[in-house]
């Protein structure tokens, strides 16, 4: 893996953004039912708990979006301590800056440590007001080569093998151009069998959430014979030489998600050969530039990346959109339809599956408008920081 080569010139565009002005910081949190639970190796969703971030400057506002869950089970971050950590410290060193620029909202925070998702949902915002100003998409802005991209769907664990080829069935019938199916110890090779003898040779991976161990290797080398096109993130988080022992047993090429924090993290991991796909997202790195920043890294580096979502919603699907759309994205991703998992979005035009694909939002900042009426009815807490 040819990681030693000088990095590729960094794909973010090069008009700069001007500074804004910040007045005010608005945080909510969000409760959205799903369309079904989805359930994965960590627990089952019922309601997407999440925090919307409105960033309030003298030329108009920018919106971001906190990805934690409500609980601490996919990551150490969840909603409370996102909404504690935002509120008491972020918000405010932003706040006291007062006037900032979407590239210097990492340096500003990078004094408290960790927290990359609600760091995340912060700069998104800035950056939106930045480039509502300015008039130019973050597609533009982050250097997207598309307009549209194709759509991958993730599949929870169903109650058995019959009930998720019924479920894959329903979203192939809509059009989905790639399958990703969870996976955990005793609900994997049957349920990955099923899925490939009902539909052939569909694109078709596999998602563990760190649910295995090397004592699992000769299981997860069992998943060979299917012809996937990766395992995503098989072990632990911080299991980076034991992703490298396992890559080397396996034909199936290991992805890694969870381990991938920073672009550090991901030249660790390649270094290492722990990992010949990366799944990239920004809330999980800390924004939207750092994953820019892994892109453009693996890119160099030959390396496929794709863009992983979080349930999402319209305010960081259409941010994955514009993410996925950078030329290294060579691998379909998450970036699925709003109606995947919400009946309802909070954004006035959801995004839309067409032919497999979704189109990447061409207006200012992250070119979707947010439903206010309909945002006030599913929050269930709210703060506003002021200067």
């Amino acid at each position: 893996m040819p990681i030693d080569r000088p990095a590729a010139p960094v794909t973010i565009d090069a008009v700069e953004l001007e500074a804004i002005e910040l007045e005010a910081i608005e945080l909510r949190v969000v409760h959205l039912p799903l369309v079904a639970p989805f359930t994965t190796s960590f627990g089952t969703e019922t309601v997407r708990e999440v925090i919307v971030v409105r960033v309030r400057t003298s030329a108009g506002d920018g919106w971001g979006e906190i990805v934690t869950q409500q609980a601490p089970l996919y990551s150490s971050e969840y909603t409370q301590s996102a909404w504690d950590v935002s509120r008491r410290f972020l918000a405010p060193a932003l706040l006291e800056r007062g006037t900032v620029t979407p590239e210097e909202v990492a340096g500003i925070l990078s004094p408290f440590v960790g927290h990359r998702m609600a760091k995340a949902g912060l700069e998104l915002a800035v950056l939106d007001a930045a480039l509502r100003v300015a008039d130019r998409s973050l597609a533009t802005h982050l250097g997207a080569v598309r307009d549209r991209i194709p759509s991958g769907v993730s599949v929870g664990i169903q109650r058995d093998p019959a009930a998720l080829v019924d479920t894959v069935a329903g979203y192939l019938d809509e059009g989905y151009a790639r399958i990703k199916i969870k996976i955990k110890p005793g609900r994997d090779l049957r349920d990955t069998a099923a899925v490939r003898d009902a539909f052939g040779s569909i694109p078709l991976q596999v998602d563990a959430n760190s649910a295995y161990t090397l004592a699992d290797v000769d299981t997860l080398a069992e998943l060979d014979r299917f012809d996937l096109l990766l395992i995503e993130q098989p072990l632990q988080e911080d299991d980076i030489v034991d992703h490298a022992t396992l890559a080397a047993r396996l034909r199936t090429p290991v992805c890694l998600d969870e381990s991938i924090v920073s672009a550090k993290a991901a030249a660790d991991a390649l270094a290492l050969r722990a990992a010949s796909v990366i799944n990239v997202k920004a809330g999980r790195v800390g924004g939207y530039l750092e994953a820019v920043r892994v892109h453009d890294l693996c890119r160099s580096a030959g390396v496929p990346v794709w863009c992983g979502g979080m349930l999402e919603t319209g305010i960081g699907r259409a941010a994955n959109a514009a993410l996925a759309a950078l030329p290294g994205f060579t691998l379909t991703g998450d970036v699925s339809a709003s109606d995947r998992f919400y009946r309802r979005d909070i954004v006035t035009a959801p995004i839309v599956l067409e032919d497999g694909h979704v189109r990447v939002p061409s207006g200012p900042g992250i070119g979707v408008e947010v439903d206010t009426a309909f945002l006030d009815e599913v929050t269930v807490d709210r703060v506003e920081i002021r200067r």
